[in-house]
């Protein structure tokens, strides 16, 4: 299993607009493969979207993407919006061993996307002491999910939480960091970076 983050960087002003395109497009894209989770920052790069799509392989991701912007002579996919998105970045991340599959369901509203940086030859060393600390770590609030990257470079660590309100993330951060959260025997990231998010209407994850 493969998920891919597209992250879209839009016009000033213009997410509702692009969410109105999004919702027309989204029925028939996922009769071909569904969309795990949608959301636009509130702190971090605003006007942003970040949406994750999951496949089983590279293969099957490029299969699926030849084919739906092919049907119908190109009219189901991608969602013509063009004119109000300045850029979009792609990123390919593995689940960590002790991710669970991302299902449709009521986590949020309030998510918190947190980026690391680590030298790539540590990556393993990461994986195997948050897994050995995450069940504890959830007896606070569940891991949305967890992700890796094996292509090098920054931010190739990922992990994703979900919060009621601002005041529930500030308590169980702060209970975190008492319990031994991050876990002190894990290697320390070279970078870190996280955006507060809200889901958008359509997104599974809410």
């Amino acid at each position: 299993m493969i998920y891919e983050f597209r992250t879209y960087n839009l016009r000033s002003g213009k997410i509702p607009e692009y969410h109105e395109i999004f919702k027309e497009k989204i029925v028939r894209r996922e009769e071909h493969s569904k969309i795990s989770g949608h959301w636009y920052t509130e702190t971090g790069s605003l006007n942003q979207m970040i949406a994750i799509w999951p496949y089983e392989s590279l293969q099957q991701r490029k299969k699926i993407r030849e084919l739906v912007e092919t049907v119908d002579n190109g009219s189901v996919w991608p969602p013509q919006s063009g004119n109000i998105i300045i850029d979009m970045t792609s990123e390919i991340y593995l689940p960590t061993p002790f991710m669970r599959p991302l299902e449709p369901k009521t986590m949020g509203p309030l998510y918190e996307i947190r980026y690391y940086s680590y030298p790539q030859e540590l990556i393993p060393d990461v994986i195997e002491t948050w897994g050995k600390a995450m069940p504890k770590r959830e007896e606070l609030s569940p891991l949305v999910g967890c992700w890796y990257s094996d292509f090098g470079g920054t931010r190739n660590f990922v992990s994703l939480w979900s919060y009621k309100n601002f005041e529930e993330r500030l308590e169980i951060r702060k209970k975190a960091s008492e319990s031994d959260w991050p876990p002190k025997n894990s290697p320390i990231p070279t970078l870190q970076e996280n955006k507060i998010m809200w889901p958008a209407k359509f997104s599974p994850l809410q």
